[in-house]
């Protein structure tokens, strides 16, 4: 019996249906020479910034759209580990999540389904990668899963380090404008006035999130300047969120707190 290609799980959060997440599928079935399989099991639906959320108080189903292609009427991170551990028939030695419309750069990784599907897949032990495109329209999706399959095809040679995955950003222009691939840390991106409070017919306050005004900070090293610059940026984020410095400052400042006396 001739051994089976290796296993690799494409998923994302503006669902099954999104263009992004099959350019992801088809820039992902290049890898090893061809020589893989791609499974992709995606949200019904889109479920954009769910972040790491679990549907716990409602029953999940999953459907077979075609072979090899699943909806599942949950979030990113059900279908990460509805898929691996009840779906596939082996374990995916790749987990590739995106392609999503709009960068997930700074503060957005917190919020982003996206990201989490690939915190899922490193919390279960999986080598995974998040990818985003920076825009909203006319998207480059093929241009941007070349850069995933270089991406991940490094990770399926040498690893990740221990309860690591890869934020990968691209921006939103063709590939012989990519000016290359940055590794950057997280900058930050708020939103000024990023709710919006209108009446309905009654006069009754409603509240839309979303939009405002992005601000940006960090320097040259971060994912929000290389991409703004044209590089693709690579970010490795950690699942350990423990501020280390502030730990042993804690320790040192506040240690009569430890006597557990007011």
């Amino acid at each position: 019996m001739s051994e089976l290609p290796p296993l690799i799980l494409v998923t994302n959060d503006d669902g099954v249906h999104a263009p992004g997440l099959f350019a992801l599928a088809k820039a992902m079935k290049t890898l090893r020479g061809g020589d893989v399989e791609v499974v992709v099991i995606a949200p019904d639906r889109e479920r954009s910034a769910v972040g790491h959320a679990l549907t716990m108080h409602r029953p999940l189903f999953c459907e077979e759209l075609r072979e090899g292609v699943y909806a599942i009427n949950g979030t990113p991170t059900d279908c990460v580990a509805i898929g691996v551990k009840k779906i596939l028939r082996r374990r995916p030695v790749l987990l590739a999540s995106g392609i999503n419309r709009g960068g997930n750069l700074g503060d957005d990784i917190t919020y982003s389904g996206t990201v989490s599907a690939a915190v899922e897949g490193t919390l279960i032990g999986i080598p995974s990668i998040a990818v985003s495109i920076d825009g909203s329209s006319h998207l480059h999706y093929a241009d941007t899963g070349r850069v995933a399959a270089i991406v991940a095809a490094h990770v399926l040679e040498r690893g990740l380090p221990p309860d690591t995955l890869l934020n990968v950003n691209a921006p939103n222009i063709p590939w012989d404008e990519f000016k290359g691939i940055r590794f950057t840390g997280q900058g930050k991106r708020t939103y000024d006035d990023a709710i919006q409070e209108v009446a309905d017919p009654r006069g009754r306050a409603h509240y839309w999130l979303g939009g405002g005004t992005p601000i940006f900070q960090g320097g040259e090293e971060t994912d929000i300047h290389a991409v703004a610059q044209g590089f693709v940026s690579v970010t490795p984020l950690h699942l350990d969120l423990t501020n280390y410095d502030a730990l042993r400052m804690i320790e040192t400042d506040w240690a009569e707190m430890t006597q557990l006396k007011p």
